[in-house]
């Protein structure tokens, strides 16, 4: 393991979260396919759009991917700069604080320390300069061990779909940006309460993207899922060497199950003395893409415009969104549909329903269609 010296400069690192399935994608998105490696948003996949979007802050030697076993093999063909060795392949699914220690070892072990940006791989941004620059001062901001910094994205409706955060006493600017301490974490509200969070001011949502130092996650991890930090520790001196893909078979499935949010950055905020996890205001053009009818208003020219990935005929008929590129579409009478088809399935629902679509992957599950997974 490397390490370093007093005062030398920490590597920047991003770290790209790539094991999900992205249900509600479905029948685009697959086991080997989901969400983040196919082109939702735009011509190239929303995994090569994250990375691209780092650049030049964040060059591909320095970007690592968690993934799965299943999906691991398209995630190195689409990112051909990154190393290999950087791909972590999860051998199974245990939520967001265990993927983070997996890379935060790895980041230990290659470089001795070095800030960390964890990054959603299936979100889009519009504004890419203005993020990096947003990045750069949250990555200064952490640059003080023990300090650990997320991006709020001002909200525009009382979202119930989003995690919300509270705003405490601003800090000092980093970078001449405003940065505040977290009063706390808040779960998927109710509609009323959105609103009221909404109307305050005093909350920006969730994206999931946060900034720490390697070794002040690790620390963070120690104290509040102390089971997870044994055991990776255990795990870290097999790295580089033939032990490791056993050790990390025999190992994963025993680490604490639950997201960066509930078991770190929850109980970090509640813990007495100085402020630990603040928050830098980030109004970039982010959307998380959730849903297909969020792609309908991504790409929607205007509210009720039809959007095809083909030609399309439409006759009184509005607010649909088409996906089958290699047909023709002719629709008439239709009003606020998600019609979306591949070689071997067909999706037809309601838009404002799009959010159940993930309902369908459930049942093909107990049904145990796995051609269609």
């Amino acid at each position: 393991m490397k390490t370093r010296a007093r005062g030398e400069k920490l590597p920047v690192c991003g770290v790209l979260l790539a094991g999900g399935r992205g249900t509600r994608f479905w029948p685009r998105s697959r086991l080997r396919s989901p969400k983040q490696l196919l082109n939702i948003t735009g011509r190239d996949t929303m995994l090569r759009e994250t990375a691209a979007r780092l650049h030049p802050l964040i060059t591909p030697r320095n970007l690592w991917v968690v993934t799965n076993a299943q999906q691991a093999p398209a995630v190195r063909s689409q990112l051909h700069g990154v190393p290999a060795s950087h791909i972590l392949a999860e051998p199974v699914g245990r939520n967001t604080a265990a993927a983070i220690g997996l890379t935060a070892i790895h980041l230990v072990h290659e470089h001795g320390d070095a800030l960390m940006a964890v990054l959603p791989s299936d979100s889009h941004v519009s504004d890419a300069p203005r993020y990096r620059k947003l990045m750069s001062a949250a990555l200064e901001l952490v640059r003080q061990p023990g300090k650990m910094a997320v991006f709020g994205i001002p909200p525009t409706h009382p979202e119930i779909g989003y995690g919300y955060i509270e705003l405490g006493n601003p800090t000092a600017k980093s970078r001449a940006q405003a940065a505040f301490a977290v009063r706390r974490f808040t779960e998927k509200p109710a509609l009323t309460l959105a609103r009221k969070y909404v109307a305050s001011g005093k909350y920006l949502w969730n994206a999931g993207m946060f900034f720490w130092r390697a070794s002040t996650f690790l620390e963070n991890l120690r104290q509040f899922l102390p089971a997870t930090y044994n055991a990776l520790q255990k795990l870290a001196p097999t790295i580089g060497t033939r032990r490791y893909a056993a050790a990390l078979k025999k190992m994963y499935p025993q680490l604490d199950n639950i997201s960066v949010d509930h078991g770190i950055m929850e109980p970090a905020t509640r813990v007495s003395g100085s402020p630990r996890v603040f928050v830098v205001p980030a109004k970039v053009g982010w959307s998380d893409i959730g849903s297909w009818a969020a792609v309908y208003d991504f790409a929607a020219a205007k509210p009720g415009a039809n959007v095809s990935a083909g030609d399309l005929f439409a006759l009184d008929s509005k607010g649909n969104y088409f996906w089958s590129p290699k047909k023709f579409v002719a629709a008439i009478g239709l009003r606020d549909l998600v019609v979306v088809e591949t070689d071997d399935a067909l999706l037809v629902c309601d838009r404002n329903r799009a959010q159940e679509v993930g309902k369908i992957v459930k049942w093909l599950e107990e049904q145990k269609k796995s051609k269609l997974l």
